[in-house]
């Protein structure tokens, strides 16, 4: 073995697969398995994780060559399932004297393999503690059912490296080059993907730590564009969309449902449907498959009946789209049946369990073949999954659809506009249309956002108004730091109006091109008057209104312990017997009128 440095005193001492067909009984992995396993080289010695029980052997080949005549502390244990524990056993007989560091419930299982808890060396620790191994010190972090319950993950204070157990994996040997993303997007899914929340609270309590290197149990050692992998591990754990488009799976008998599919699929694509994928489910990994609705935006499943229910591989696949917690999609669907279709309200009914599901107010009910009437409804279909792209798109958009005007209330919006150097934006809450004879809205912003600076110089702006779908994250961007110091649009590829100002391509449901006509100064705000230039219409989700943020968006405020006042717009918490008169919200610039006692 040559050895493989992760640092000057981190060694990879793990092993490739390539006989492995289907990895846990039932992923296809064409490209075999890695099998991760380190060492820190220190005054103290640790080794992180054992590997798959058929290269016991290899496995200590590599060890043994990393330490170069020295002997191993400690053993730390991670993650309990065989392919990374099957040899603590033989690590323990070949190494005596070492300790086994792990959580209490790792231990239990330890039993209940080995039929042994290694009592008498055993190390047991948990959220916050640490293990001092000389300039390295382990601090440990309990990642509960990511994906089983006993997981920890380790931090390495010196290297600043993430041991991540199976988190950020991959399927496929380390010597075989691939994509990341397809195969570690294939992986979450099928084996983590029901644990979203659980992965949600691993992520926060990673954006505390200064993470430089990522060292997994599968796949690559991860060191440079993090804050790729940490975002895609944010879409995915938090059910939202990775990427625009719709995917299509199928499945058909006599290729009936099939030429539906693929008329639809020719129409999504005239329609300017960003990315369209399909699947026959009869046919194609299944787990791919699982990966694909997970991914996309919006589904449509298209299935025979067959024994007054649905086709076998249709139900598989629901049924795995409910066991991860499949939400946050627009369905459609597409049924076939000679006598008595029932393929229908069969898949709803399997998805029942599913949350914030949306339905396409078009479906298509085939009768044996296709017929005219049953093109005239893929064609709704089309036109229907496919208007907010087409609203997007400048070629293809109606630019003078002022039922946007409808979605203006009390709600809560980003105004887009350019400072000649670079796109910026900032949220408010005062949108007004003030007649229609001609369009006029009013726009109130606060003086101190740059924004209001911007607009004044420029005299356009573009009113983006926000649907219920957008995160906190958003708030967070746009509300919570200023555009003179930041560039909001750093990690985001927006689109633009016929103004070149730039619209939000997500979590808006229509947005205004306002051109400045007049002026009020309001003292701490400054009203603009402005004419309609342009309208889009980009989908029919509700406008986000500012009881809905407060109710279901904004995080509830940490005051537990805490005496002071809370911001009612941001969750700031000013912590004094009293609050200034003048005093401004350094997060949102809202002023003290908007804060209340902590109760």
């Amino acid at each position: 073995m040559n050895l493989n440095h992760v640092t000057d005193d981190v060694l990879y001492v793990g092993v490739n697969d390539h006989a492995v067909d289907l990895f846990e009984g039932q992923y296809v992995v064409p490209n075999g398995m890695a099998y991760n396993s380190y060492v820190v080289m220190d005054r103290k010695i640790a080794v992180f994780d054992t590997v798959d029980a058929r290269f016991k052997h290899e496995w200590l080949d590599n060890l043994e060559t990393a330490l170069a005549g020295r002997k191993p502390d400690y053993l730390i244990v991670q993650h309990m399932e065989p392919d990374h524990s099957a040899n603590i056993m033989t690590f323990a007989n070949q190494y005596p004297d070492a300790k086994i560091v792990a959580s209490n419930k790792a231990f239990t299982m330890m039993q209940n393999f080995f039929g042994t808890d290694f009592a008498s060396r055993r190390v047991v620790v948990g959220e916050g503690d640490t293990l001092e191994l000389g300039a390295h010190t382990l601090a440990f972090v309990t990642a509960p059912m990511v994906h089983w319950p006993e997981v920890l993950m380790t931090y390495d204070t010196k290297d600043k490296i993430l041991f991540s157990a199976d988190g950020f994996g991959k399927f496929g040997a380390l010597d075989v080059e691939e994509d990341w993303a397809c195969e570690a997007r294939r992986y979450y899914f099928g084996i983590v993907g029901k644990y979203g929340a659980q992965v949600q609270a691993v992520l926060k309590k990673a954006a505390n730590l200064d993470i430089q290197t990522i060292c997994p149990l599968h796949g690559p050692v991860l060191k440079e564009n993090l804050g790729y992998y940490l975002n895609l591990y944010q879409t995915w754990s938090s059910y939202g969309v990775e990427s625009e488009g719709v995917f299509i799976a199928y499945t058909s008998v006599y290729g009936n449902t099939k030429k539906a599919v693929e008329l639809l699929a020719d129409k999504l694509k005239a329609k300017g449907c960003p990315k369209v994928s399909v699947a026959d489910l009869a046919r194609e990994d299944m787990a791919e498959a699982v990966e694909d609705a997970f991914r996309y935006g919006k589904l449509v499943i298209a299935s025979t009946t067959y024994n007054a229910d649905v086709f076998p591989f249709m139900r598989t696949f629901l049924e795995h789209l409910v066991e991860r917690g499949y939400k946050k999609r627009t369905i459609g669907i597409i049924e076939n049946g000679s006598w008595a279709p029932m393929a229908a309200k069969t898949m709803k009914a399997i998805l029942e369990p599913c949350k914030e599901l949306k339905y396409t107010e078009a479906s298509v009910k085939i009768m044996s073949a296709m017929n005219d009437e049953n093109k005239q409804q893929i064609e709704a279909m089309a036109e229907e999954l496919c208007a907010e792209y087409e609203a997007r798109n400048n070629e293809t958009a109606n630019k003078n659809d002022l039922t946007a005007l409808f979605n203006i209330g009390y709600g809560l919006y980003v105004v887009t506009s350019n400072d000649g150097k670079k796109d910026n934006g900032c949220i408010v809450n005062t949108v007004s249309q003030l007649t229609s004879q001609p369009n006029r809205v009013a726009v109130c912003i606060n003086k101190q956002n740059y924004t209001h600076h911007v607009v004044k110089l420029s005299g356009i702006m573009n009113v983006n108004c926000l649907s219920i779908e957008a995160p906190f994250k958003v708030f967070e961007n746009f509300g919570f730091q200023s555009g003179r110091n930041v560039d909001k649009f750093a990690n985001c590829s927006p689109l633009r109006s016929d103004n070149g100002l730039v619209f939000l391509p997500h979590y808006i449901n229509s947005f205004m091109s306002l051109k400045v006509e007049d002026y009020l100064d309001l003292g701490t705000h400054g009203m603009f008057i402005c004419s309609v230039t342009e309208a889009r219409v980009i989908n029919r989700v509700e406008t986000m209104t500012y009881t809905y943020y407060q109710k279901n968006v904004k995080p509830k405020p940490a005051t537990e312990g805490k005496k002071g006042w809370v911001c009612k717009i941001c969750g700031y918490v000013y912590e004094g017997d009293e609050l200034p008169e003048d005093f401004i919200c350094p997060l949102c610039k809202h002023g003290a009128a908007d804060f209340e006692p902590i109760k």
